[in-house]
């Protein structure tokens, strides 16, 4: 997710208040926010969304969570936990806290690592990183 990445060092990195709300016409809005809880190996967590309306409601086309991470002599990263689209009702988590107790699904997870490869791609072509402003900064 470099283009995410890009976004937030340009936005002033990670801040437990992070709120980033990038409008881009034609395409859905794109927030990037933190999670108040962190990611299951306990790293700050990053929400990223796009936001439709279906009837008055928002609606998240995709969203996924992300654990940020800065591994020793290394470049920040972002490893995902969660998937989830509300139009089609489906939420996965590929690792989590249940139980007390840290769980992964590998397959999952690798499923979702493709995910995040394709949308970065897809928000790097549309654009988002340039579109991105000061007047996006709410937290």
């Amino acid at each position: 997710m470099q283009t995410i990445l890009r976004i937030l060092e340009r936005a002033g990195g990670y801040r437990p208040t992070l709120y980033l709300n990038i409008e881009n016409p034609p395409y859905m809005a794109l927030v990037i926010e933190a999670t108040p809880e962190p990611g299951p190996l306990g790293l700050p967590g990053l929400s990223i969304a796009h936001y439709g309306l279906q009837n008055g409601d928002a609606m998240r086309d995709p969203e996924m969570c992300f654990e940020l991470s800065k591994p020793v002599l290394s470049q920040l990263s972002l490893d995902p936990y969660y998937w989830r689209n509300d139009y089609i009702g489906v939420e996965q988590f590929s690792r989590a806290i249940a139980q007390g107790r840290y769980v992964a699904l590998p397959s999952l997870h690798r499923q979702h690592e493709r995910f995040s490869v394709e949308w970065d791609r897809n928000l790097s072509l549309q654009g988002f990183a340039e579109a991105f402003t000061d007047a996006a900064i709410r937290g």
